[in-house]
């Protein structure tokens, strides 16, 4: 079958943009402001292509970012329904790789390869987005699920050191089944599967010797509804065991669900038994929860947002 990379890919390296404020050394060196800022001449190697799904390729030197999305103030608009945010996400070339990063603070961008598919953490503040997915060599498919679903997606490529990209259909051949690597974990702050999180790892976050017994399903359930300050809640849960048995179980599922993403991310050994000590190690270690977190029990919009969530729809 030949790649989707085969249109005018030798034509490419003349279809670059260097962002405003972007460098060679990487992230974080400027705004992300959507702007064609200068052409890179042909003669700058690339060090990744960017394929969109009108066949269009571009080149992608080191220190390169290219905004995309369905609006027409994107370095590349693409054809999407309303899946796809008018400004989506940016694809950054860096030294060793290509870093893809969800720029949209309201639609959900996602990162596809051979045996995952990842959602990239929405972008909570104005500013550099702080999470994504790296992809070191290989090919990254990008998009909204609907464009994944129906084979529209970005082709993001990278070949890695010393190889040559401009021989598509060799390329494709070459970096089809190649690595890729992505941050650990994500978990959406405004989830109740979340809040189990934070409740779960709260002791060994405010205990750093991590000697402090962790809480179990109906402590954690408990848990919930103090910090959400459904206090009107906790009376019932003490004295109603039926009450506190359908909570717990629910808390119980999200606990199953945490368990789950860990084992699928294969962020532990698979005979590894998976105890509440280690889904919340796991959880730290990697940083998925984090000691700031904690600042979200005092958040009176998140711990609101939280109760909205829990106690006044069905879970």
């Amino acid at each position: 079958m030949r790649s989707p990379l085969a249109p005018d890919l030798r034509f490419g390296q003349r279809q670059v943009w260097l962002m405003p404020g972007s460098a060679a050394a990487g992230l974080g060196s400027g705004d992300i402001t959507g702007r064609t800022a200068r052409a890179i001449d042909s003669i700058t190697p690339a060090a990744a292509h960017v394929a969109a799904p009108s066949g269009r390729v571009i080149a992608m030197p080191e220190g390169s970012r290219l905004v995309f999305g369905r609006g027409p103030n994107a370095d590349l608009t693409i054809s999407a329904g309303r899946g796809l945010s008018r400004r989506a996400g940016v694809v950054t070339a860096v030294n060793g790789g290509v870093w893809v990063a969800n720029i949209s603070r309201t639609h959900a961008l996602y990162a596809e390869g051979d045996g995952y598919r990842i959602r990239l953490p929405r972008m909570e503040h104005h500013g550099e987005p702080s999470g994504g997915w790296f992809v070191r060599v290989g090919t990254t498919l990008v998009g909204s699920r609907t464009m994944l679903d129906e084979g529209k997606a970005l082709h993001v490529v990278v070949a890695g050191d010393g190889a040559d990209l401009t021989d598509a259909e060799s390329a494709r051949l070459r970096l089809d089944g190649g690595e890729a690597t992505v941050l650990p974990l994500y978990l959406d702050p405004m989830t109740k599967l979340f809040l189990v999180a934070l409740m779960w790892c709260q002791p060994w976050l405010q205990d750093p010797s991590r000697t402090t017994p962790l809480p179990r399903t109906p402590e954690i359930a408990r848990a919930a509804l103090e910090a959400t300050g459904a206090y009107h809640e906790l009376e019932r849960f003490d004295g109603d065991p039926a009450f506190r048995d359908r909570l717990s179980a629910r808390v119980a599922e999200h606990v199953k669900v945490l368990r789950r993403k860990i084992s699928d991310r294969g962020l532990v050994r698979a005979d590894t038994r998976l105890s509440d000590e280690v889904v919340v190690q796991v959880l730290l270690e990697h940083g998925i929860i984090t000691v700031a977190d904690l600042a979200r029990l005092s958040d009176a919009a998140w711990c609101s947002r939280q109760e909205d969530l829990w106690w006044t729809q069905e879970a």
